[in-house]
Parts: C-alpha cells; sequence; structure tokens
C-alpha cells in the first residue's frame, strides 16, 4: 500500500526497536496533536518499541456546528447521538484506519502487537473497526466514547478480538457524551461476547492523570509476552 493513500498524521517514533505500534484517533475539532503530548505522560519502557501514530481526520461540514467545515471523523446530526448517525462517516473513517493498520503489517508489526486507541468520535470509530477485524490486534482503548450503530454489532462483528480486552473510561461529569450512554455501549459489547475493562472518573469530557495511569498500566499488559 502506497504511504501516500494514508491521511497526513503525526508520528512518534519509537527511541528503541520498532516492535508495536499504537494508532490514536482524536475527538471532533481536535487534531492528531491533540493526544500528542501525553506519550511522555504514559512514561511506557522504551524496551516496548513503541510507535505513536495520531491521524488528522478529514476536514468536513459538521452539521451540530451549522455545517461549520472541521476536522471530523463522521458528521454530527444531532445532539441526541443515537439519531440520524452517519453510518457512511463512520465506516469510511473505520477504512481510513484500516489503511494504517496495513501499512503496519507491510512493515513487518505483527497485528497482536497493534493497539487501537480513540477519544470521544475517535474512539467511536475505534470500537467500529476493532469488533469487525478478522484478526486479532493487541489491545483496544476507547476513551469518553461511545458505540455507535449498536443494533447492528450482533450481525457485523467478527470473533477475532473477543478475547481482547477493550479498554473503556469515561467521566461521570460529562457533559457531550453521558456516561450513560457510554455504559450501554459497555454491556452492548459485553452482550456480544467481548471483553471489557472499565474505569470512570469523576471527571468532564477529558482525560485525567490518574486515567492515563491506567492507560499507561493497559498498554503494556497487551504488549508484554
Amino acid at each position: 500500500m502506497s504511504e501516500s493513500k494514508l491521511l497526513d498524521s503525526v508520528i512518534i517514533e519509537p527511541k528503541s526497536e520498532h516492535k508495536a505500534t499504537v494508532i490514536w484517533l482524536h475527538g471532533l475539532g481536535a487534531d492528531g496533536h491533540d493526544f500528542e503530548p501525553i506519550v511522555p505522560q504514559l512514561q511506557l519502557p522504551e524496551a516496548l518499541g513503541i510507535k505513536f501514530i495520531f491521524p488528522h481526520a478529514p476536514i468536513i461540514p459538521v452539521t451540530i456546528n451549522n455545517g461549520y467545515p472541521m476536522r471530523a471523523w463522521y458528521d454530527i446530526r444531532n445532539a441526541d447521538l443515537a439519531q440520524r448517525e452517519d453510518q457512511k462517516g463512520v465506516k469510511q473513517s473505520a477504512s481510513f484506519i484500516m489503511e494504517f493498520i496495513q501499512a503496519e503489517l507491510d512493515n513487518g508489526i505483527p497485528a497482536e502487537k497493534i493497539i487501537l486507541a480513540g477519544f470521544s468520535q475517535g474512539g467511536a470509530v475505534t470500537l467500529h473497526l476493532a469488533t469487525r477485524l478478522d484478526f486479532k490486534i493487541a489491545g483496544v482503548i476507547a476513551l469518553s466514547t461511545y458505540l455507535t450503530m449498536a443494533d447492528h454489532l450482533a450481525e457485523e462483528k467478527t470473533d477475532a478480538n473477543l478475547v481482547t480486552p477493550i479498554f473503556m473510561a469515561h467521566g461521570s461529569q460529562d457533559p457531550v457524551v453521558p456516561m450513560q450512554r457510554a455504559q450501554f455501549s459497555a454491556k452492548t459489547l459485553t452482550d456480544s461476547g467481548f471483553q471489557v475493562l472499565w474505569q470512570d472518573y469523576p471527571m468532564p469530557h477529558a482525560v485525567c492523570p490518574p486515567e492515563i495511569t491506567a492507560v499507561s498500566q493497559y498498554i503494556q499488559r497487551q504488549l508484554t509476552d
């Protein structure tokens, strides 16, 4: 696959031999730089050889923001996230991220050394793709997010990552994605056979230090042989 097909992204190369990759998707209106500062905060061992890829979402008009163009993985058409979902947009963005996965596989990184991560909109795309992959990956991190097309999961899911624990974390004071929506998503995933590791924190639509510590521990656990 040609590198030119990949979305622009922020890439942080490992300081040691490249052994694993984390592909991390930002939220609505942000870009790949949004979570770039989290890498040193994770304090991951250099020996794990982790490359971080933070793709920039395409710039598209977003209905809920009066059609103003911004970086978004899909359109948000209604404040009720379950209404009028942009299914086409979610699937297209999932295909964009699949291209990054394929590029890493082509580069010799085993699928079981690749972690998909995302915040908010990015987490929604991450959950959509991870539950439909036909091969096992190392891990899935879904922060302050929810499951799109929940009623399609049972028929569209694959079994490849049923044993891959999905780390979900959410803020109990989140005004953007209500925690009940995330809890419903976690239950839907569990009911479909996936393993969900749930954490919640007294925070808004954001990340907090204890969450970053938990993410670090999860990454280390999933990438340690």
